[in-house]
């Protein structure tokens, strides 16, 4: 089991800084705005947390392109879906068995790890399109590198883009943001 209550307090936290006047700047998600990354957000933290209590159904079956905007009170909603996905994969079952999430069967412990990805280099990309630092801790940190570390560096479609070199001691968030496919130097404007 991977702990998601950090990471999903740090996202929230950099949620809690963004500015109605940003919501249209670019994003290091290269097809996403910010206002489109900041929804995507909202409505993985609903569909993660019901594929952790595998309470499969729309909210487990809609791929992530078919989000269609922000909840009109994102910034009550979002946190609270961002609590509610670290509570649901502190259960044991969540990381055990099968689930779905955006369509996809997957095991629990897989489905788990995405989630963690998911909150961690989105939380990043928002921190960066709006001028914040974002960090992880340590074994958030290991958790990511090992999930990352599974998938092709010349990219997997739909999910990544090609590796991004980042020197070995570079901070452990350049080395995660990089195998993601974003360049940790991007930068707002």
């Amino acid at each position: 089991m991977i702990d998601l209550t950090e990471p999903c307090r740090r996202t929230i936290e950099v949620l809690a800084h963004v500015r109605d006047d940003q919501l249209d700047a670019a994003t290091p998600c290269t097809d996403m705005t910010l206002r489109e990354l900041v929804a995507h957000i909202g409505a993985l933290s609903v569909a993660f947390a019901a594929a952790a209590r595998k309470e499969l159904g729309p909210l487990t079956d809609t791929p992530p392109e078919e989000v269609v905007g922000l909840e009109q009170d994102w910034r009550r909603s979002y946190p609270e879906h961002l609590a509610a996905l670290a509570q649901s994969w502190t259960r044991p079952d969540a990381w055990t068995g099968m689930t779905r999430a955006g369509g996809v069967d997957l095991p629990g412990d897989v489905a788990g790890s995405v989630a963690l990805a998911e909150v961690v280099i989105h939380g990043w990309d928002v921190a960066r399109a709006t001028g914040q630092p974002y960090d992880v801790d340590a074994a958030t940190a290991q958790a990511c590198l090992t999930h990352l570390a599974q998938f092709d560096t010349s990219g997997t479609e739909g999910l990544f883009g090609p590796a991004v070199a980042v020197p070995d001691d570079a901070p452990v968030i350049d080395r995660i943001v990089g195998l993601s496919g974003r360049d940790p130097r991007w930068a707002a404007g």
